[in-house]
C-alpha cells in the first residue's frame, strides 16, 4: 500500500535527453524574455539581444531562435512565478552556466541603454533562486555594462 501511494507522488516518467535539452532551452529562454518585458515595454533592442545570445550561446539558426523565442514567450505569459523555470535550470546547469545565464540577463538589459528598476530586482531574483553569489551577480552586472 505505502509503495503505491509513493508511486502517486513519484515522476514516473524519463525524460529523453533531448526533451531535456529542449526544457533547459526554453527555460533560459523564458528568463530572458521576462527581462526584455521586465519593465512593461518590449524594446526592439531588447529582442534583437535575446536573439544574438541564443543564436550564439546555443548555436541555433534564426528560425530556430525565432520559434524558441516564441514559445518563450508564451511559457511566459502562462507561467506563475521564476521557480518553475529556475528549478530546470537548477537541475541541468553547471555553476558557469549559471553564471553565463545571469550576465546574458544583463546583456538584455543593458540593450536598450537602460537598466530599469524591475529588470535589476528580477534578475537579482533569479541569481538567488539559482543560488549565484552574490559577487559573481555584481561581476556579471559590470561586465554587461561594458
Amino acid at each position: 500500500m505505502i509503495k503505491v501511494l509513493k508511486s502517486l507522488f513519484e515522476v514516473s516518467r524519463q525524460e529523453s535527453e533531448e526533451s531535456q535539452q529542449r526544457n533547459v532551452r526554453l527555460a533560459a529562454a523564458a528568463l530572458l524574455v521576462e527581462t526584455a518585458r521586465a519593465n512593461f515595454e518590449l524594446q526592439p533592442t531588447e529582442l534583437k539581444r535575446l536573439g544574438q545570445l541564443l543564436q550564439s550561446t546555443l548555436e541555433l539558426q534564426d528560425d530556430e531562435v525565432n520559434t524558441l523565442v516564441s514559445h518563450a514567450q508564451e511559457r511566459v505569459e502562462e507561467a506563475t512565478s521564476l521557480y518553475e523555470f529556475t528549478k530546470v535550470l537548477n537541475e541541468h546547469f553547471t555553476p558557469d552556466k549559471k553564471i553565463q545565464l545571469i550576465r546574458a540577463m544583463w546583456s538584455v538589459a543593458y540593450a536598450d541603454g537602460d537598466i530599469d528598476k524591475y529588470e535589476e530586482h528580477l534578475i537579482r531574483n533569479v541569481s538567488d533562486l539559482l543560488y549565484v553569489p552574490h559577487s559573481d551577480y555584481i561581476h556579471c552586472k559590470l561586465a554587461a555594462q561594458n
